[in-house]
């Protein structure tokens, strides 16, 4: 096994027993990817950051549910198991009912709601529950986890994960050149412009089935229609017609989706829907600046959020799948993001204007309005949006981060999804 895949495969032990490390823990591991794996501490750090683990001080799983270590003695393997599915839906429904409302820890629901979801998962795995019980009572790590203890001179730390959503990844403030000069491109692409973005949070991954299923067992009036919705409509909740095209989820059964495809990006999606789901997790629709920023990592003229190259080791892409994947199966950018380009296209704020890059302003370009406007009144909105990124069904060529397309807000489409973004707050 290469090197660096071993370092990423000792990472992912670790966080199957917590998904929390120490800022000690933290310099152990960029030292033990530098002398035991022969990696660059640039390489190191962007591998933890990809990761998902959380620099902070230690989780007590038994706690967040509810329990104590010494409740679940002498305990069978199939009594814990219920215990702790009863106790993870009571908390988890109580989260998705209190909304957008602030916590008392300093976390959002949703990022309460992802803890709750790793305790469940670690203490109904009973090798998951006696390394995470080996953390909470010593100050070592599990003793298959074995750190360098040498000073490591960290002078260039990585960002931090936000501490604002768990899912989401700091992208920060700066200028970055957008659009794309070469002879052979669109004509929508160009010019190649400077222009300047402030910092915010953007979604690791596109919005998944399970993570859509959430919304709309909360909100009904986004379901999908039943057949015979338009002849009976006063008997159900659905979306309105004039919010999506008829295509509306056509990937799923009803209002559920496939239970293989859990961790796809949900597809099928208008601007609308998109919008509203953004709005119910206290988020927006990035801006087409904000994505291709993004997208390109903080690497500049190049095609790729990797390079000037692609093959299908980095994105799901021209139809070698056939199909969506999972969220996170290919490498992230230097940002932490994975799908930038490949696997679903995705929605944006801004309006679609093939000419806008001629006249775009310089600091935080958007191509119509405001955007406290835009996310209050999103359903009076007619005109056409803004789409980026390749998909699953995309040539390279359209899978570049400069690449730009457009359709009208009640659009779905099998290869159309979304993430969120929010913004930086002191």
């Amino acid at each position: 096994m290469p090197k660096r895949d071993e370092f990423i495969a000792f990472i992912d032990d670790l966080k199957s027993v917590s998904a929390t490390i120490t800022e000690e823990q933290r310099k152990g591991l960029l030292r033990r990817a530098v002398q035991q794996h022969d990696l660059s501490v640039d390489e190191a750090i962007q591998i933890l950051k990809a990761s998902g683990l959380v620099i902070g001080e230690k989780e007590n799983y038994f706690e967040v549910l509810g329990f104590s270590i010494e409740g679940f003695q002498n305990q069978n393997e199939s009594t814990i198991a219920s215990q702790v599915e009863v106790a993870h839906k009571k908390l988890y429904r109580e989260s998705l009912n209190a909304g957008g409302r602030p916590r008392a820890d300093g976390r959002t629901e949703e990022q309460w709601r992802t803890l709750l979801n790793q305790a469940r998962d670690i203490l109904k795995d009973n090798q998951k529950r006696q390394a995470h019980i080996e953390i909470l009572q010593s100050d070592v790590t599990p003793s298959n986890v074995i750190f360098v203890e040498e000073e490591f001179n960290d002078s260039q730390p990585p960002p931090s994960r936000t501490s604002e959503q768990d899912s989401m990844m700091l992208i920060p403030a700066g200028e970055f050149r957008m659009g794309s000069d070469d002879f052979d491109m669109p004509d929508d692409e160009k010019p190649a412009h400077t222009v300047y973005v402030d910092a915010f949070y953007m979604d690791k991954y596109p919005v998944t089935n399970a993570q859509y299923k959430e919304f709309l067992d909360e909100n009904p009036q986004w379901r999908k229609p039943p057949k015979w919705y338009e002849q009976d409509r006063k008997h159900i909740e659905a979306i309105d017609k004039k919010y999506h095209d008829g295509d509306y989820l056509k990937h799923w059964t009803g209002n559920n989706y496939s239970q293989a495809d859990a961790d796809h990006p949900v597809t099928w999606i208008s601007w609308y829907a998109a919008m509203a789901y953004a709005q119910w997790v206290g988020k927006r629709l990035p801006t087409e600046a904000e994505w291709e920023k993004a997208a390109r990592g903080g690497l500049t003229g190049l095609k790729y959020p990797w390079g000037n190259s692609i093959d299908f080791s980095k994105a799901n892409y021209d139809l070698e799948v056939s199909k969506t994947t999972s969220v996170g199966t290919y490498p992230a950018n230097r940002f932490g993001l994975c799908d930038m380009v490949g696997n679903v296209r995705e929605w944006c704020l801004d309006r679609w204007d093939k000419s806008f890059y001629k006249r775009s302003p310089r600091n935080n370009p958007i191509s119509d309005g405001n955007i406290i406007d835009m996310m209050d009144n999103f359903t009076s909105i007619k005109t056409s949006r803004v789409l980026r990124g390749g998909s699953y069904v995309s040539t390279s060529k359209n899978a570049r981060v400069a690449y730009r397309s457009g359709d009208t807000p009640f659009f779905t489409c099998l290869n159309i999804g979304f993430r969120c973004v929010k913004e930086v707050t002191s």
